[in-house]
């Protein structure tokens, strides 16, 4: 297809380019280019409640949901003046300028360089190196799907309330389901993720059959994993209201704990997310009015140990080694000798 002549629209009193407006992100729903940007316009405020003030990583798809994808981690040359950023420290210890959305036309200009997925870190602006928000990601293993998730969920519902947490839940935009914790600011990364563990391990003794943290797929079975490393420094998740790179352009959709046995994340699209926000407004409004603290999962995480002899839980394969973390050595090569037999 020819390109078509950029255009240019109207955000908030600024003037935003779309270059190619016309060319086609999504096939199999016939979804172009302008109509992202025209869809992130129009959910903005919303959007802007979850990222404004965050780092924020971008997930880029400049040929469509059919193409190759990176994460724009540091700002993108030539941004316009508009755009703001905020300096963070990766795991290898270098910092960089990313990112920080702070009004609705920074969301239409990454919309235009192909930006499908928003993914903010779990800290505000300038307190980066303190989470605000504990963030749990449940991933459907291969033998289970998002009903599964959905019933791990309830549960993790009841561990959190036990532990004096309420979370909101969100559709992954694919077979998952994401639960944010609003926190107060007084804790580092690696005291959030330990947190996670001990949350994710209560989960487990509670639906042993049903849910995993095992970071070793070799020993997750068809289970409902909790993925506590994506509480780990520079880890994000896409954020609600985010574009996924799924054939149907599905989205990220905030959903109250009633919503979650009953829809289906397919249903929430570029398409039919606009005319849902209007009918129903944004369930995750008012989510970080009443943050909480750790202090009864902190508790969780000495009993883990003292009582169980449970530690820490390896980290990415791209982090530096850390203090107390284990092997990061699949099980079934641990036990293997010298000689490449199974012991």
């Amino acid at each position: 297809m020819a390109r078509s002549a950029a255009v240019e629209i109207e955000v908030s009193g600024r003037e935003v380019r779309v270059s190619n407006p016309d060319k086609i992100y999504f096939p199999e729903p016939g979804i172009t280019k302008r109509q992202v940007v025209e869809y992130y316009v129009g959910v903005a405020e919303p959007l802007l409640g979850v990222l404004r003030d965050r780092p924020t990583h971008l997930k880029r798809f400049v040929d469509g949901v059919t193409g190759e994808f990176f994460y724009q981690k540091r700002l993108a040359k030539g941004a316009p003046d508009y755009v703001e950023t905020v300096q963070v420290r990766f795991p290898s210890g270098r910092g960089a300028d990313v990112l920080c959305p702070t009004e609705p036309a920074v969301l239409a200009w990454a919309a235009n360089l192909g930006t499908f997925d928003f993914h903010p870190w779990p800290v505000r602006r300038p307190q980066v190196d303190a989470p605000d928000e504990l963030r749990i990601d449940l991933d459907p293993q291969p033998g289970t799907d998002f009903a599964d998730a959905a019933v791990v969920a309830a549960t993790l519902r009841e561990v959190l309330a036990d532990a004096g947490l309420v979370g909101w839940p969100k559709t992954s935009g694919g077979r998952g389901i994401h639960v944010t914790v609003p926190i107060r600011a007084e804790w580092d990364f690696v005291a959030v993720r330990r947190c996670v563990i001990a949350i994710g391990r209560e989960v487990c003794r509670r639906l042993p059959d049903a849910a995993t943290v095992d970071w070793w797929k070799e020993e997750r079975g068809e289970r409902v994993f909790l993925d506590y490393n994506q509480a780990a420094r520079d880890r994000t998740i896409a954020s609600a209201w985010s574009v996924r790179g799924t054939p149907r352009a599905t989205v990220s959709f905030p959903l109250t704990w009633a919503d979650l046995p009953d829809v289906e994340p397919d249903d929430f699209t570029v398409l039919t997310v606009p005319g849902l926000h209007a009918e129903r407004g944004d369930a995750h409004a008012g989510l970080h009015d009443d943050p909480a603290g750790l202090e009864t999962v902190l508790e969780w995480v000495e009993r883990d140990q003292r009582d169980h002899g449970l530690g820490d839980q390896p980290y990415p394969p791209e982090y530096p080694k850390m203090p107390g973390e284990p092997k990061r050595v699949q099980p079934s090569k641990s036990r293997a000798d010298t000689t490449g037999k199974q012991v």
